[in-house]
């Protein structure tokens, strides 16, 4: 039977946890010198982007390859999703021709119909809603440098985002509590919200950075005006002064507490050059992650 990553609400917490330690291993052997090109031998990956990326189309391209497999990069001009053929066509289609999709899509519903449709596993590469590959590849990163992740504290100061939504699911699922300070309008989804909280996790919604940021063991942001809201780029800048990472904030965490990005970076407005270099920082980690969390989701779904 087919397995999706569509959210991570959908994956229990052992098999969450199976994913980061064969993440863990995968990333361990290569660096030691191993391949592993016999994984994923002969299976193909078709990418459907809506979305502009850097990350997700070179972390699964490369991914794929160093699984042994093939990944065909499908641009928004190649199929035009839903506008020159219906996602459940498109979806059928794909099913003859590969072994997993993998959507980077505006409309969360898009990938939602794109594996109720297909016939092979589908995986979510980021949604309006959540952005499940990115919360994988931050809670490797997390388990990496402080060897646990049950009872840590993560702030989020920003924009109630895709990417809060997941790290909310992530820290549900695996023990976390989460704070997110952002203005009022621009909370994370309430549904999502309701979940993790029947779950028994800590979420508190919070105005104030500072409250947010006190004794956290993680302190993470993102743009304030994602793709998609190009619009409204001016009034969300206004709206979110006084949420931006930077020293002072970071004074009020712990001091081994790790600064985290999920990029691009907006320097001088969600965080500051200095913070995102400073010695707290493991931005660059967790982009590398992306690389290693994916090819553990890629060796378990399509083998």
């Amino acid at each position: 039977m087919k397995r999706d990553l569509v959210s991570l609400a959908d994956w229990s917490a052992e098999e969450i946890w199976g994913i980061l330690e064969l993440a863990a291993h995968l990333k361990r052997e290569q660096r030691a010198g191993a391949r592993h090109d016999h994984l994923l031998r002969g299976k193909t990956l078709a990418m459907i982007f809506q979305k502009p990326s850097l990350r997700t189309r070179v972390s699964f391209e490369v991914g794929m390859w160093q699984l042994g497999g093939y990944a065909l990069y499908l641009g928004p001009e190649d199929i035009k999703l839903g506008k020159r053929e219906s996602v459940e066509d498109v979806a059928l289609n794909l099913s003859r021709y590969v072994d997993g999709i993998m959507a980077r899509v505006f409309g969360h519903e898009v990938v939602e119909e794109l594996a109720r449709f297909a016939t092979v596993p589908v995986i979510n590469g980021l949604s309006d809603l959540l952005h499940p590959c990115q919360a994988l590849a931050d809670m490797l990163t997390i388990w990496e440098k402080k060897r646990r992740l049950e009872g840590l504290i993560l702030a989020f100061i920003g924009d109630g985002n895709n990417v809060a939504n997941s790290l909310i699911e992530a820290c549900a699922k695996l023990g976390l509590h989460f704070r997110i300070a952002c203005p009022e309008g621009h909370e994370p989804n309430p549904r999502i919200v309701e979940e993790a909280r029947a779950q028994g996790a800590q979420v508190a919604i919070l105005r104030d950075p500072k409250e947010a940021a006190k004794n956290a063991d993680i302190l993470y942001t993102d743009v304030w005006t994602s793709m998609g809201q190009e619009a409204e780029a001016e009034i969300r800048r206004k709206k979110f002064q006084g949420y931006t990472v930077d020293m002072d904030l970071l004074s009020l965490a712990k001091p081994d507490c790790l600064v985290m990005h999920c990029l691009p970076a907006h320097y001088g407005e969600e965080i500051t050059y200095e913070a995102a270099r400073s010695k707290n920082s493991v931005i660059f980690d967790q982009a590398e992650n992306r690389l290693h969390a994916q090819k553990a989701v890629l060796a378990i779904l399509l083998r």
